[in-house]
């Protein structure tokens, strides 16, 4: 390699990495019109200080459902009297915590961590807005949380209603999905079916040539000229099309192929560069659920990783022993975890014993309990 395809100690591949993290707000937001206007229509009403009408975005991971929500929020933000509000509901699976969000967001300090009623919360919030003659626009994102943790109903039934507990509250909901499994709407009580009825607006996974599009922009703003080269590129949008079109194992690819081409001395990211960091950017959703599980959740993988393909009662004997959780709570987890794609929970005949579950991870091992270590 010549000398000057090599790095000195101080000089990197990248211009400005930032632009390569998953949480980075793109300028240009490409091959998402259509959605964007959807939800544009859906949230006008919302500037003329109206209650806006309900959306539910769905698609698989990393289709860009996030990004349109926080594109529209960013320009809400800029319109006076609306106050928009993202709720992460893998962090705050519950209602309480939903609300409890959307106060810290509205008075900019969080509630009382104990002590206060949900009515009384839910009341402050009301009079807040009534008071203010605000609108409320709340995105549910990642809603399937919710659905997991069974409180996805009383949630949304607390905010449809809120303009009949308090004659004047406004708000607005976008909720987001990305478990295509999930009937949303089917999955909810009567009494909320009965009110929610939202523009839908699908986000399909990116072909490869979208894909390709989108991290030019990214590898233009994130690399200094000249270290991502066709070749590379193409590579990099084949992979990620192979993961089904999920963006940010796209993005992490870029990431981590640059910092092995740093860790090369190479001023130039290779073909062999991708290949190996594909080891590790695959797992992007892998890292991303594991990220919000809770520590009983967690103790349950670390048992299968040892019992793996073992019958739900050999596994929840290793596993009360690390927890002393009784099987109740033991099965709704197990159930959470089949949901969120990382166990399978396969029905089989046991001689003497009718039909047990048999439990194993839907991933290799070493690759889930290294990542686990790392959240």
């Amino acid at each position: 390699m010549a000398d000057d395809d090599m790095l000195s100690w101080d000089e990197s591949v990248f211009r400005d990495e930032h632009v390569l993290e998953l949480d980075y707000l793109p300028e240009a937001f490409l091959h998402r019109d259509e959605q964007m206007e959807t939800l544009k229509y859906a949230f006008r009403p919302a500037v003329r200080g109206s209650r806006p009408l309900n959306v539910m975005a769905r698609g698989p991971p990393g289709t860009g459902k996030t990004t349109a929500v926080q594109k529209l929020f960013d320009e809400l933000a800029g319109v006076n009297d609306v106050e928009a509000i993202r709720v992460n509901c893998q962090v705050d699976s519950t209602r309480y915590a939903v609300f409890s969000r959307l106060f810290e967001g509205l008075f900019e300090y969080e509630p009382p961590t104990s002590g206060i009623s949900f009515k009384k919360l839910f009341g402050q919030i009301t009079d807040r807005l009534v008071e203010e003659d605000e609108v409320l626009t709340v995105a549910l994102d990642d809603v399937n949380y919710l659905f997991y943790e069974g409180e996805a109903s009383e949630t949304l039934y607390s905010l449809l209603r809120a303009h009949e507990a308090h004659s004047g509250a406004k708000i607005g909901v976008i909720i987001v999905s990305s478990d295509l499994e999930l009937d949303v709407i089917e999955a909810l009580d009567g009494r909320v079916q009965s009110v929610f009825r939202p523009e839908e607006v699908y986000f399909g996974a990116y072909g490869e040539g979208e894909i390709a599009d989108i991290l030019t922009e990214r590898v233009e703003r994130g690399f200094r000229e000249g270290a991502v080269g066709p070749r590379v590129l193409d590579r990099i949008a084949e992979h990620t099309a192979d993961s089904g079109g999920d963006l940010r194992v796209g993005i992490d690819l870029l990431r981590r192929a640059g910092l092995n081409a740093e860790m090369r001395g190479s001023a130039d990211v290779a073909i062999e560069d991708v290949d190996t960091a594909y080891q590790k950017a695959k797992y992007v959703h892998l890292s991303r659920h594991l990220r919000g599980l809770s520590d009983s959740e967690a103790a349950l993988i670390r048992v299968l990783a040892d019992h793996d393909g073992e019958q739900a009662g050999d596994v929840y004997d290793a596993f009360s022993d690390r927890t002393d959780l009784g099987y109740t709570r033991y099965s709704e987890i197990i159930n959470k975890l089949e949901k969120l794609g990382l166990i399978e929970a396969e029905y089989t005949d046991v001689d003497g014993r009718g039909r047990s579950r048999a439990l194993s991870l839907s991933y290799d091992a070493e690759a889930v309990l290294d990542r686990l270590e790392d959240e």
